[in-house]
Order: C-alpha cells, then structure tokens, then sequence
C-alpha cells in the first residue's frame, strides 16, 4: 500500500500539471470507485467547472483541492479526496487517448488532458466533500498528527498509555499518520528499537530517538521518490528508488547492516516485521 512518502511524491509530481486547470468532464468506467453517496451523475455535475486550485496530501490521501463554480452564484470550495489503498496510480494522458483498462475515473480538464486514476485491485475510492465535510468525515478527522507535527514530549506521551506494541502502534494511523509496514520497520531499526516492545516501555528518550528516525527515513524516502515493491509508479510512470536503500524491510535471513546477524522475521499485528535480534533487544 502506497504510504505517506509515495502519496507525496505523487502530489508533487501531479500538481503543476493540475493546478490552474479546469475540470471539463468526468469518465468513470468502474462505479464502485464513487465513495459516498453521490450517483455517477451527482458527482459530475458537483465536479465539472471547478478550478484545481492546489494538489497536496494528508496522510496517505491524495487531496485536489477544488475552487467554486464560476458559474453558480455562492458555489464553495470543494475537496477530491482519493484514498489509494493497495494499488491506486495515477497518470496525465491526453483526454482522447483510449481508456486504460484499468482505469477506474478519469477527470478531463481544459488543457485537452485527463488525470487518469487507475487501480488493479479496484479498493482505492474518489470521494468529492466540501472542505466542512473533509474535517468530519469520520476516517479524516480520526487522523492523527503527522510525523513532522509531533513534538518528542507528545509522542512519549501517546506512547505511554498504550500496552500495544510499538509496530502495532505505528501503523495505527490514529496515533501518528502516514507510516505503513515499510517506513515502521526501517524506523524501528534506525531507532535501536524491538518491534515487539510494548509502546508504554518505551522511554521519553527513546521515544525522541524514534521519532527522530521516523521523520529521518521519510524525508529519505520522499527523496528517493518513495519505495516500489510491485505495483507503485509516479505518474510519470517511474519506479520509486528507496527500496534499494532499505536496511531491514523484506529482508529476512539477510545480514543486518550493522553487525552482520542474520535478520529475524515475525508476525505483529497480522503484519511480517523484520529486524535485528541484536540491534533492536
């Protein structure tokens, strides 16, 4: 699943293509994408005419940020949120191009191109809010804050009143945002830190060093232009470069980058966590 490093380079590479651009129509081969409750018909016409004001992230939800229909007096901003999941990309083609197969919504604008969303596994959504509803959607305002908005003293404090373990805790999205299965184990390493700990052992200093490590590996991997391990591409159509920089991460039975030991993989929270016996105690 595409995580915070990999939606962030999406956006940024998505957006100067979109921003100043015109929502001119809207193709949606698969139904089953439209979150909500809107029809196919109710979300187009909501969407059609808007500017694309700006394209950022929060967490690992792609954001387009809409501006009010010129043509409708008192219209308000709107927001198009896309929720990756396993296997959402996106692409810019020109609007007569043929639809790809697996394209699952397409949103035409007024340069003759198409923001293309596509999504093999077909769990990823488009859900079309006004920016009162993005805040009480349930799932967004349940959010947590991201990596480089927590202080150390807030992060040991969340830690503290939790028995679960600190892998489980780090991909719980309502404790911090943004961090899957990739960018916790390559954390956990960096930071000296078993993935089986009990969140609540885990000292104010050690949770300063964790958090440091956090915001270190993600700033890497926006970088590197986040991790591909199969099916995650910018829209340029480029694999991401971080996977060949991962110490830990898929690599069982490997010697740690540190001391030489052979890597340990274990099951936490339903999640494979791979990591240094003697590195990570």
């Amino acid at each position: 699943m595409p995580e915070l490093p990999e939606v962030e380079t999406i956006a940024r590479a998505l957006a100067p293509g979109l921003t100043g651009r015109a929502v001119t129509g809207l193709i949606v081969p698969d139904p089953k994408v439209l979150a909500g409750p809107r029809t196919k018909a109710a979300f187009a016409k909501n969407l059609v005419s808007r500017p694309i004001t700006a394209v950022d992230r929060r967490a690992k939800l792609l954001l387009v940020r809409l501006g009010p229909k010129s043509d409708v007096a008192g219209d308000a901003a709107a927001v198009l949120a896309f929720h990756l999941k396993m296997t959402g990309r996106f692409h810019i083609a020109l609007a007569n191009a043929p639809v790809p197969d697996r394209a699952r919504l397409l949103v035409a604008l007024d340069d003759g191109h198409s923001l293309v969303f596509s999504d093999l596994r077909r769990f990823g959504t488009a859900r079309l809010l006004s920016p009162a509803g993005l805040a009480a959607w349930d799932f967004y305002a349940s959010l947590g804050p991201e990596p480089w908005d927590m202080t150390p003293g807030a992060f040991a404090t969340a830690l503290s009143g939790r028995a679960t373990r600190i892998k489980a805790a780090l991909l719980d999205q309502t404790l911090i945002a943004g961090i899957g299965n990739i960018y916790a184990d390559e954390s956990l390493f960096a930071a000296g830190i078993h993935p089986e700990t009990r969140a609540r052992d885990i000292s104010p200093r050690r949770a300063e060093k964790l958090l440091a490590a956090i915001q270190a590996v993600i700033t890497r991997a926006i970088a590197a232009g986040g991790s591909t391990i199969r099916d995650y591409r910018t829209p340029d159509g480029v694999e991401g470069g971080f996977q060949n920089e991962f110490a830990v991460y898929g690599k069982a039975g490997q010697p740690c980058p540190g001391c030489g030991t052979k890597l340990v993989a274990v099951k936490v929270a339903g999640r494979t966590s791979t990591f240094c016996p003697v590195c990570q105690k």
